[in-house]
């Protein structure tokens, strides 16, 4: 197989997983978390291995 198959294959894979991940949970920007939070006094939510636990 020449490099040129291998290439087009993979991008095949990856279209097709955003493609299903797409359909499955379609995107919705009034749930969705802000990108950047600089200053907006929202707390950091989610898992972090270096967190204290309380």
């Amino acid at each position: 197989m020449s490099r040129r198959i291998i290439a087009l294959a993979a991008l095949a894979l990856i279209l097709l997983v955003i493609a299903l991940d797409g359909v499955t949970s379609p995107p919705n920007p009034y749930a969705a978390p802000s990108i950047f939070a600089l200053g907006s006094g929202a707390a950091p939510t989610g898992g972090f291995c270096g967190a204290v636990p309380e």
